[in-house]
């Protein structure tokens, strides 16, 4: 475990909770009991009343009170245990979803690339230009030069070292990061 934590009390602070919490459960148990033994034990003699009923009204919130303290103190070990459930079966349900719809979403990715590009709005003039690297300006992906400055559009220098081609006017190599000289 980590003793990193926000709160340096935190650990004796669960294992109050810890003790706590199921003393309360106890006491809460003990009065509840005796007033339901009393309650019940009334009726077996003629004409008498429960006298220690009241021990139900004390015990309640003990139980209840408790119950909260002890949830409290071991929440992070019932979590956990819970995570370690949870988690295979997640995973497998999610990898298999995705092995199930890969198919489906090539084909929606593929009609909504297909719509983009028909309506012009996501695949239609800007999909096919590219930048000058020199203006700036916009040109069409098969244009070699800029209809602007003239300058080249295509990666015509070649790294020294790798020999990966890189733009025009590129001081360092786009694939192995070396100075291009």
């Amino acid at each position: 475990m980590d003793d990193n934590r926000i709160d340096p009390r935190h650990n004796a602070t669960r294992d109050t909770l810890r003790v706590i919490g199921p003393l309360l459960i106890a006491i809460g148990g003990i009065f509840t009991i005796v007033a339901f033994v009393d309650f019940f034990a009334a009726f077996g003699r003629p004409f008498s009343q429960p006298h220690l009923f009241w021990c139900f009204f004390v015990g309640m919130p003990f139980l209840a009170i408790g119950t909260a303290l002890t949830r409290f103190g071991y929440m992070g070990k019932v979590m956990r245990y819970m995570s370690q459930e949870m988690a295979p079966p997640a995973k497998d349900t999610f990898n298999y979803m995705a092995d199930g719809t890969q198919e489906g979403i090539k084909k929606v990715v593929g009609a909504i690339g297909q719509g983009l590009r028909e309506s012009g709005l996501g695949g239609g003039s800007q999909a096919t230009m590219v930048r000058c690297y020199k203006c700036n300006a916009l040109a069409p992906a098969d244009a070699k030069f800029c209809a602007q400055c003239g300058h080249s559009l295509g990666k015509t220098k070649a790294c020294p070292d790798c020999q990966e081609l890189n733009d025009p006017d590129a001081k360092f190599c786009d694939n192995c990061g070396r100075p291009i000289t």
